[in-house]
């Protein structure tokens, strides 16, 4: 008791404990979505730090294979490397919910030295809580080391979601899970062609790094090492890294993810690409075929096809009929682009009811991935019969108001790697790009000639806080095609307008693909083609205006990312309905992080929300001298994880106990 009082009275706070690394798969909120059943309130705690795969918590995985289920074992594929996790777990913790819950998320910032980061709902409009979209220093200040930050925003729109690491690297590391938002089957229109919708047969695929993402980032972009995968993940889970056992001469490996289904039922799988470099990915189910009916949380009219390429931040879902005999079967996740460079590839286990728990045994070796038969979102091919892009999919959710057939605004947003010095890779003074070896030549994804750059200061917050010299626009005076130029890319547009962007990628560097994000909206994908091998956006341009493009105006699907055919274009259309500042992004994670990307700014500053309440601030500072007068506040406890200040509560009870106290010793002084 005395030491109690010490410590609140000698200026130290009490820690009210950590957050328990919990995976959530028991949350209530977990649970059949009712018509016209009340929203519930979501709550999560993430304590993000980094790890290690194969920790003292696997034990003797994987030669004792049930070592690698235990809590807080990431096995992965065996190799061992660090990552950054959220409570311990890769991927993190899942999120499923019904339409309009409301999510929170308390995220604890336990990354060693100065890693600050942030959490994006990856296709959450975040209408009317713009500030928690999760984008560092475009919404919000990077959350700091040992900090915590509350994520508060209703759950507006259905489907297919996730969520990832939106500083640095971290989302190539294992930061990242899925965010599911249910709706009642009254209004889902494929509702009849499923049995089972089941959290457990949501699916994360993508390719992974057999190394620290730093490592891997630096080497590539300063010494021109390569940026090829070597391996990809299903759900956390996959066999690479060989481990011989002495004890039966056979070869283990660490195990694979298993979905389970019960013969003659139709079953809803949700697939989500945490893609991280070039790597579009042809997903497939040995002897099954799958009847698409959805992407980035939009219903489509169904398409049945034999596989699909998902490309870095898409969502699909399909139904798959378990029809065939009894047994295990495998699903399979093949990289293409600068995956099959190194020929990586994984597969997961397909296990009907009453089979035997052992693998499938037909190969999986790289080519046994290649699935011949309809394929939907061709990587860099035109469409045909057998190959249908997304800009062919009909919506079941039409919407004829903003599809005029004029735009209120009207971007050309061309890509390419571009061929010019920078101070950062290729000092034009001391190792220019015309000096140094092919293996070093290292070229610039930009958009429109131009590298997007962090503000100091978060824009839909401070935006006073940046300097107006540092922003740029469609108008920009440079000569950016001869000279490096960097910026605050911005585009504005009104509030409502209906914009209308033509994506070019003009393919002329590398035969390479961009998938572009938006957040804060979905697109209409009106059309895409590839022109040739490499075009340009004059050339497209032309097109335009010579009325050579048809565009999809009554049906076209709805999305949030879509691939950019090199050589090609695609065009896609949005109501500008949620004022903020939202980032348009390549979502592979080298090319965004230098710099591929430009802000739509929707609507005046007078249109934007309000920050929340106390939320933080930052951004430059440079001495000034003293205030005149020094704060002399006593000390408080932090502020804990659900956002309240419990300093001045225990202070009173501190206070209660030494007045009780005090009362005993006189009594006993009596």
């Amino acid at each position: 008791m005395f030491g109690l009082l010490l410590l609140v009275f000698g200026g130290v706070c009490l820690s009210s404990g950590e957050y328990e690394l919990l995976d959530y798969a028991s949350h209530p909120c977990i649970r059949e979505c009712v018509e016209g059943a009340p929203p519930m309130t979501c709550t999560y705690n993430f304590t993000v730090e980094d790890y290690y795969v194969l920790t003292k918590a696997c034990y003797d995985c994987p030669y004792n294979i049930t070592d690698c289920y235990r809590p807080h074992c990431v096995a992965t594929d065996g190799v061992g490397r660090g990552i950054i996790t959220a409570n311990r777990m890769l991927p993190g913790p899942a999120i499923q919910v019904c339409h309009n819950d409301m999510i929170v998320v308390n995220v604890h910032n336990k990354l060693h030295g100065s890693q600050a980061t942030t959490i994006h709902w990856h296709g959450v409009f975040q209408k009317g809580y713009q500030h928690h979209d999760g984008v560092s220093m475009i919404t919000q200040c990077p959350i700091t080391p040992h900090s915590k930050f509350q994520y508060r925003f209703k759950a507006g729109n259905r489907g297919t979601l996730y969520w990832h690491g939106h500083a640095g690297l971290h989302r190539s590391d294992g930061l990242f899970g899925a965010l599911i938002i249910r709706e009642p089957r009254s209004r889902d229109p494929a509702s009849h062609l499923y049995d089972h919708d089941l959290p457990e047969h949501t699916m994360i695929v993508h390719d992974w790094l057999v190394e620290l993402t730093i490592n891997r980032f630096a080497g590539h972009h300063h010494a021109g090492y390569d940026n090829k995968p070597a391996s990809m993940l299903i759900n956390g889970r996959g066999a690479y890294r060989a481990f011989p056992s002495t004890d039966t001469n056979k070869t283990i490996y660490t195990p694979y993810s298993v979905f389970k289904v019960r013969r003659d039922q139709k079953y809803r799988f949700r697939v989500i690409s945490n893609g991280i470099l070039n790597c579009p990915i042809q997903v497939s189910v040995d002897q099954h075929d799958m009847t698409m009916v959805a992407t980035d949380g939009v219903p489509h009219e169904p398409v049945v096809v034999s596989s699909f390429n998902i490309f870095a931040g898409e969502r699909f879902d399909f139904i798959l009929d378990a029809d065939k005999d009894v047994g295990n079967y495998w699903i399979r996740t093949r990289g293409m682009a600068d995956c099959s460079v190194k020929s990586a590839k994984q597969v997961a286990i397909l296990r009907y009811e009453n089979a035997t728990e052992t693998e499938p045994s037909e190969p999986t070796d790289y080519e046994s991935g290649r699935r011949q038969g309809k394929l939907l979102n061709p990587w860099n091919k035109k469409g045909t019969p057998d190959l249908t892009p997304v800009s062919w999919l009909n919506t079941t959710a039409a919407d004829p108001l903003h599809m005029k057939q004029m735009p209120d605004k009207k971007f050309y947003v061309a890509m390419d790697f571009n061929k010019l010095d920078n101070y950062v890779f290729n000092h034009e003074d001391l190792y220019p790009l015309a000096a140094v070896n092919k293996k070093n030549k290292l070229y610039l994804p930009q958009l429109n000639h131009i590298t997007n750059i962090a503000p100091p200061s978060p824009l839909l917050s401070q935006f006073g806080d940046v300097p107006k010299d540092m922003f740029c626009g469609p108008h920009n005076t440079k000569n950016c095609s001869h000279e490096y130029c960097e910026c605050i890319h911005l585009i504005k547009v009104d509030l409502n307008d209906t914009v209308e962007m033509v994506l070019i990628d003009e393919g002329v560097t590398f035969n390479a693909n961009h998938p572009m994000h938006l957040h804060g909206h979905h697109f209409r994908v009106v059309a895409m083609d590839r022109v040739n091998q490499s075009t340009s956006l004059e050339e497209v341009k032309r097109m335009d205006e010579a009325g050579l493009i048809e565009r999809n105006l009554e049906t076209p699907i709805a999305k949030d990312t879509v691939t950019v055919a090199d050589g090609g274009y695609t065009i896609i259309r949005f109501h500008a309905d949620n004022p903020g500042f939202w980032l348009l992004h390549c979502h592979i994670d080298f090319h965004v992080s230098i710099g591929m990307g430009l802000i739509v700014q929707v609507g005046e500053l007078s249109q934007m929300p309000r920050p929340p309440k106390h939320f933080p601030r930052c951004g430059n500072w440079e001495y000034t001298g003293k205030e005149e007068v020094d704060s002399m506040e006593r000390p408080k406890c932090p502020v804990s994880g659900v956002g309240h200040n419990h300093g001045d509560l225990l202070l009173l009870v501190s206070a209660a106990i030494t007045a009780a106290l005090l009362g005993v010793l006189f009594i006993r002084s009596l």
